[in-house]
C-alpha cells in the first residue's frame, strides 16, 4: 500500500494536470463531506427540537385529559408521593428537627392538613345513626293523618279502637313567599275657629326607593337571588310570574342598581376607607367579566371585558371594586394610602404596588407615589399549582417539587391554632430549613431545563422568580402561606357569570361590586346576607352620614344590639338612632 502511494504521488509529480484534476476532486469531497456533518448536526437539532416539543405537547395532553375526564382539582396520591419520596422526607425532616411532627399533629386533629396541604376530613368512627330530628327545625308544621278505611270502620262500631299515631317527618316547600303589604299612614281633621276643616297624612320615614312598589324585603331577596345565588334576572322575572306577581326585569335592575350605588357610596366607602387605614395584610385578586356596551348609534356590538378585583383586609372586609381595564395604574389607585403587606399572585398588574419613589418616576404608568409602603406576600398554591401541572405527566423532578411543597404546608397547618409570636418561632425553628432546602433544590435542577420549553421549566421559574415574596411568610406569624381566601372571594363571580352572562353597563358594575361587597362581607362574619340587606335599606336613609362604619358586617352585630328589634323588623316607620356612635377603632 505504501509503495502505490509513492508511485502515485511520483506520477502526480511529473503530471501538474494529473495533480490539478485530484487536489480539485479531494477538495470537493472535503467540501461535501462538510457539508454532510453540517447537515447531520441540522438534522440531530431539528429531532431534539421535535422530541422536545414532543415532550411538551405529551404533558399538555396529560393535563387536559386529567382535568377533562378526572377532575379539575389539584389533587394527587399523596401516599404515593410518601411512599416514593419517603428517604427524601426522612432527611429534610430530620434536618429541620421535625421527624414525626407532621404524624404527631394528623394523629388527633380532625382539620389537620394531608400532605397534599388539603385540610383531612374526619374520622369515620363517628357515623350518625338513623334519620335527622326534623322536629327540632324552626319550621311551620303542616299535619297530614293516613287511616285505614276498613280499620276506621271497625272502630265506629265499637270493635277496634285507636291506639296512637306512628309519625315520621318529611320536609316539604310551599311556593308563595311575596306578600301585600299595606301601609296606612294616619290621617288627621283639624277645624279651626272658623270652622274650615283641614286634613293632614303622617308623613312616610325616608326611603331608599320611594317610587317603587317594593319593599326593603323584596328587593334584599331579590339581590340574594342575583348577588347571592347567582341567578339572572330574567330567571326572577319568571319565577315571579310563576307566582302570580308580574315583575320585569327592567325594574329589577333600576332595583339593583338603585341601591347598589347608594350603598357603594355610603357604606362599602366607609368600609374601603377603615380597611385601608387599619389593616395589616390585604389579600387581592380579579376575574374578568363582560360588560354591555352602549353603542351611541344604536348598533349591535360584542361585550367588552372588564374585571372586579376583590380585597380582604384582615379577615374584616371583603371589597369588590370594577375595574374597566385592569391596568397597573388602575391597580395601584385602590390600594392608595395602604401601608402593610399585600398577598396576590405573581401578575404583573400588581408590581407598580411595590415599586418605591425612584422607580415610579421613571414609569410609563404615569402614577405618583402615595407615600405609602407595602411588602409583597406570595402564595405558595400557585406555586404549587404549576408543580402539579408538570407532575401530571409523570415527571420526577416536578412531582420531588410537589412533595417537598406539601410538606411545608402541612408543617405549617399544624401550628395553626397556636398565637401568632410562637408560630413565627416554630417557623424560623422548623419550616425555614424545607424552605431553605427547597430553594436550593430549585437552583440546582433550574440549569438542566433552562434552554427548554415546557410545564417544568415554568414551575421551577415561577419558584425562583417569586423566591423573596414566598419567604415573605416568615416576618409575622399572622401571615398565611397562600391567596385562597381571595380566590374563594371571587369564586361566586366565576361561577355566577355563566348564568348572569354580563353586566348591563359601567355603571351597572359598579353597582354590583357594592353589592358583592356586602354579601361577601356579610357570609364572612357569619350574617344572614338578605336579613342585614334588607335592614340597611330601611336604615341607611336613616343614618347620619358620618357614621356609616357602624352599619358595616364587621360590625353590625354590636350596631343591631342597639336598635329597637320590634322597629327593626318592620318594613317601614321611624327608627331611633341611637344617639352616641359606636366605637369602631
Amino acid at each position: 500500500m505504501a509503495a502505490d502511494a509513492d508511485a502515485l504521488a511520483k506520477q502526480l509529480e511529473n503530471h501538474p494536470e494529473l495533480r490539478a484534476i485530484f487536489q480539485h476532486e479531494r477538495e470537493l469531497r472535503e467540501r461535501e463531506h462538510a457539508q454532510f456533518t453540517a447537515r447531520i448536526a441540522e438534522l440531530e437539532q431539528e429531532r431534539d427540537r421535535l422530541r422536545a416539543s414532543h415532550e411538551r405537547l405529551r404533558q399538555e395532553l396529560e393535563l387536559f385529559k386529567r382535568r377533562l375526564f378526572i377532575a379539575k382539582a389539584e389533587r394527587v396520591d399523596t401516599r404515593q408521593l410518601e411512599l416514593e419520596y419517603a428517604q427524601k422526607l426522612r432527611e429534610l425532616d430530620q434536618l429541620a428537627g421535625t421527624l414525626g411532627i407532621g404524624e404527631e399533629s394528623t394523629a388527633d386533629g380532625d382539620d389537620t392538613p394531608a400532605s397534599d396541604g388539603k385540610p383531612r376530613g374526619k374520622r369515620k368512627g363517628n357515623r350518625g345513626t338513623g334519620r335527622r330530628d326534623l322536629r327540632s327545625l324552626p319550621l311551620e308544621e303542616e299535619r297530614v293523618e293516613i287511616a285505614d278505611p276498613h280499620l276506621e270502620a271497625l272502630v265506629a262500631e265499637g270493635k277496634v279502637m285507636r291506639h296512637g299515631f306512628e309519625e315520621t317527618c318529611k320536609l316539604a316547600y310551599k311556593r308563595g313567599g311575596k306578600r301585600r303589604l299595606v301601609i296606612a299612614r294616619v290621617r288627621y281633621k283639624t277645624v279651626d275657629a272658623a270652622g274650615n276643616a283641614d286634613v293632614i297624612t303622617t308623613a312616610l320615614p325616608d326611603q331608599m326607593l320611594p317610587g317603587a312598589i317594593a319593599a326593603p324585603s323584596l328587593v334584599a331577596n331579590i339581590i340574594m337571588e342575583n348577588i347571592g345565588k347567582g341567578m339572572p334576572l330574567f330567571r326572577i322575572e319568571d319565577a315571579s310570574a310563576r307566582d302570580g306577581v308580574a315583575l320585569d326585569r327592567g325594574s329589577l335592575s333600576r332595583w339593583k342598581k338603585t341601591v347598589g350605588d347608594r350603598l357603594g357610596e355610603t357604606v362599602v366607602a366607609a368600609m374601603r376607607q377603615h380597611a385601608l387605614a387599619t389593616a395589616f395584610c390585604i389579600a387581592t385578586d380579579a376575574t374578568g367579566i363582560c360588560v354591555q356596551p352602549i353603542p351611541n348609534d344604536r348598533s349591535r356590538q360584542p361585550c367588552k371585558k372588564g374585571h372586579f378585583l376583590v380585597q380582604i383586609a384582615d379577615r374584616d372586609h371583603i371589597l369588590f371594586d370594577y375595574l374597566e381595564r385592569e391596568t397597573s395604574a388602575a391597580v395601584y389607585t385602590r390600594f392608595r394610602g395602604f401601608s402593610g403587606y399585600v398577598q396576590a399572585d405573581a401578575k404583573s398588574v400588581f408590581d407598580l404596588l411595590f415599586a418605591g419613589e425612584s422607580a415610579l418616576k421613571n414609569s410609563p404608568h404615569g402614577v405618583e407615589h402615595d407615600g405609602a409602603e407595602r411588602v409583597e406576600v406570595g402564595c405558595w398554591y400557585h406555586a404549587r399549582r404549576r408543580f402539579w401541572e408538570a407532575a401530571v405527566a409523570k415527571n420526577a423532578i416536578a412531582r420531588e417539587g410537589l412533595v417537598r411543597i406539601s410538606r411545608i404546608f402541612e408543617l405549617d397547618a399544624s401550628w395553626k391554632r397556636k398565637p401568632p409570636a410562637e408560630i413565627k418561632q416554630l417557623r424560623d425553628a422548623h419550616l425555614r430549613p424545607h424552605v431553605e432546602a427547597f430553594f436550593s433544590w430549585i437552583d440546582q435542577h433550574r440549569p438542566e431545563f433552562s434552554g427548554q420549553r415546557g410545564l417544568v421549566r415554568t414551575a421551577l421559574e415561577y419558584a425562583h422568580n417569586q423566591r423573596l415574596a414566598l419567604q415573605s411568610f416568615f416576618a409575622d406569624g399572622r401571615l398565611v402561606l397562600s391567596n385562597n381566601w381571595a380566590e374563594r372571594a371571587i369564586k361566586p363571580i366565576a361561577t355566577g357569570r355563566k348564568a348572569w352572562l354580563f353586566c348591563g353597563s359601567d355603571d351597572h358594575a359598579r353597582s354590583t361590586a357594592a353589592l358583592f361587597s356586602l354579601v361577601g362581607s356579610a357570609r364572612l362574619h357569619g350574617i344572614d346576607a338578605e336579613e342585614y340587606l334588607r335592614c340597611l335599606i330601611r336604615l341607611v336613609p336613616l343614618w347620619p352620614p358620618e357614621r356609616m362604619l357602624e352599619l358595616s358586617p364587621l360590625f353590625w352585630a354590636r350596631t343591631r344590639d342597639r336598635l329597637d328589634p320590634a322597629a327593626l323588623a318592620a318594613e317601614f316607620g321611624p327608627i331611633q338612632v341611637p344617639a352616641l356612635p359606636l366605637e369602631t377603632g
